[in-house]
């Protein structure tokens, strides 16, 4: 039985040319685990929008949408809610009440259900998504992970036949979202309910995945089970592939000839290496972290710093010390709810420590009005980039951000265009900015944080949401400033993009820098926190940390 057929449906936005959706015609069968990936503006969450009637957004769309066999324009609305579940990214954007145990029973009451039935599915949900603990907990309490759980229980209290998702991990730490996606896994196991999954996050999801949609400019470009549809897109050299798992790249280096098998798990990697290096002595990688090049003035230091929400609420961030360079790019990784960001909020000066010190060029934070603070000084980017639009279209907000600039009105659009080109936002520059994708609204903040010519960067998850393409020229984008002498600090749950670029990383546990290191050096001796290429290889060389640096180890061996 099929879920869904797709029958030849485009779909364009109001006032767009180019099509969001091309001529797709596609079929989902009951019980199949489905994963979707492309690049950002791909049309991968206006495709999954079409599913729900109700989610669908304003457009003109064309062709026919079956939901187990029926036409899904007609059926009613009340069928929908309950067979059709759909997880956004952003938690917070889908939980409504104040409390655990409510939003559990929110769906089922709003469905009408009587109060046995609704505290026989409550109970069941909490006990399979594991919620007991924090059953009667508020939801303001509770950290990133815990929220998309409890997103994710809320909608499956309802039984749906389908569960949609939209890049649900993007927003959680690599262990909150191997915990996540492993629940999805039993939800689709245990219960046979289809699974229909958007997402960037491949090493983790593929392996889980009965069939990878790649899609391009609104057209699927492959539809095979993941190995055979990367081995497409090599074959293709489509820059996709680099958001494929990394065995698979790092045996499509080492073997380029076509045809060939990849790997897919870490395990099957580990294994593809072992038989590569069989009597090969492995070469030895040049540590080049082990140099600090960076100039000895700090430009953010934070000294035995104390910070909590409220006067009766315990403390987020505990006696928090450390110190960044100029030019340094500075990561901070660790699990949700451990205080990252609360840190970057402190170093901007949005929240103020109730003990200790943060010095932002050499001189106390609290002390810098708000012009020394931020021209040309502090540039911040939350971690949800909706908080900084405020205009109806993404030039306009670009604009916006120069109102008060001494700059003349060609200059100043001359500035926009630039910054336009430099985030590739020309095919979206007179959209609004809350229709945008999740990505191509990341890069729109961006852009606005961009122009204001920050020496210091806060970046608080800036590769949420963004395709390993873009991925790569934010990373050239981001050296090239650090080569002019702008610091980065930046919390991400990105682990491949901060072992690939940054120059030191610190792990956030309960409130504080646990430790902190040289980037190469701080991934070589972690067990979670460090990278699939690392897992894969370590046991040959430990400094091994990139998909680079084991293919290189695997080609220079002897």
């Amino acid at each position: 039985m099929e879920a869904y057929r797709v029958e030849n449906v485009s779909f364009s936005y109001p006032l767009q040319e180019r099509k969001a959706l091309v001529g797709l015609d596609l079929a989902i069968r009951s019980g199949e685990f489905v994963t979707l990936c492309g690049q950002s503006g791909s049309g991968k969450s206006t495709l999954l929008r079409q599913f729900k009637t109700i989610l669908t957004p304003h457009g003109k769309r064309d062709g026919m949408i079956y939901f187990q066999g029926e036409p899904l324009s007609s059926l009613e609305q009340r069928r929908q809610a309950s067979e059709i579940g759909f997880v956004q990214q952003n938690p917070d954007n889908q939980l409504v009440t104040d409390k655990v145990w409510h939003e559990l029973a929110f769906g089922l009451e709003s469905l009408g259900c009587d109060q046995r039935t609704i505290r026989l599915r409550v109970a069941e949900m909490a006990s399979f998504f594991g919620i007991q603990s924090w059953f009667h907990k508020r939801v303001a309490e509770l950290s990133g992970g815990q929220k998309q759980l409890l997103n994710l229980a809320g909608v499956m209290a309802m039984q749906p036949s389908v569960l949609i998702l939209d890049e649900p991990t993007s927003q959680l730490d690599p262990i909150a979202a191997q915990e996540f996606l492993d629940t999805l896994r039993r939800i689709n196991r245990d219960l046979g309910t289809t699974i229909i999954l958007s997402e960037h996050r491949l090493e983790e999801v593929l392996p889980l995945t009965e069939r990878l949609i790649v899609m391009d400019q609104g057209r699927i470009i492959a539809d095979a089970p993941p190995a055979q549809a990367g081995a497409a897109l090599a074959e293709m050299n489509h820059p996709m592939f680099a958001a494929m798992p990394s065995a698979m790249q790092i045996a499509r280096v080492v073997h380029p000839e076509s045809g060939v098998v990849y790997p897919l798990t870490i395990n099957e990697g580990r294994n593809w290496i072992n038989k590569w290096m069989k009597d090969k002595a492995p070469a030895q990688l040049s540590d080049q972290s082990a140099v600090d090049a960076s100039p000895v003035r700090s430009v953010v230091e934070l000294r035995d710093v104390w910070f909590r929400y409220d006067k009766l609420a315990p403390d987020t961030i505990k006696d928090l010390s450390l110190t960044v360079k100029e030019g340094e790019w500075y990561c901070i990784v660790g699990g949700n709810g451990t205080g990252k960001t609360t840190a970057l909020s402190l170093i901007g000066g949005t929240q103020l420590p109730y003990r200790g010190k943060v010095l932002v060029n050499g001189k106390d934070i609290q002390k810098q009005g708000l012009k020394e603070r931020f021209h040309r000084n502090l540039g911040i980017l939350p971690q949800n980039p909706q908080h900084l639009f405020l205009k109806k279209t993404v030039e306009l907000d670009l604009l916006e951000m120069l109102a008060d600039s001494e700059l003349g009105k060609e200059e100043r659009q001359h500035k926009v265009e630039d910054v336009i080109l430099l985030a590739e936002l020309e095919s979206v520059r007179h959209m609004h900015p809350y229709d945008l994708s999740g990505g191509e609204q990341q890069r729109a903040a961006l852009a606005k944080i961009l122009l204001m010519e920050p020496r210091i960067l806060l970046l608080d998850e800036p590769t949420k949401g963004l395709d390993a393409f873009f991925k790569v020229k934010l990373a050239r984008l981001l050296s090239n400033l650090t080569r002019q002498g702008v610091t980065i600090v930046m919390v991400s749950h990105d682990i491949e993009f901060c072992a690939r670029h940054a120059d030191s990383c610190a792990l956030f546990f309960d409130g504080s820098v646990v430790t902190t290191n040289r980037t190469r050096a701080f991934f070589a001796g972690n067990s979670f926190y460090t990278t699939a290429a690392n897992r894969m290889a370590r046991h040959f060389c430990p400094e091994a940390i990139t998909t680079e640096d084991v293919a290189r180890l695997c080609q220079s061996s002897h």
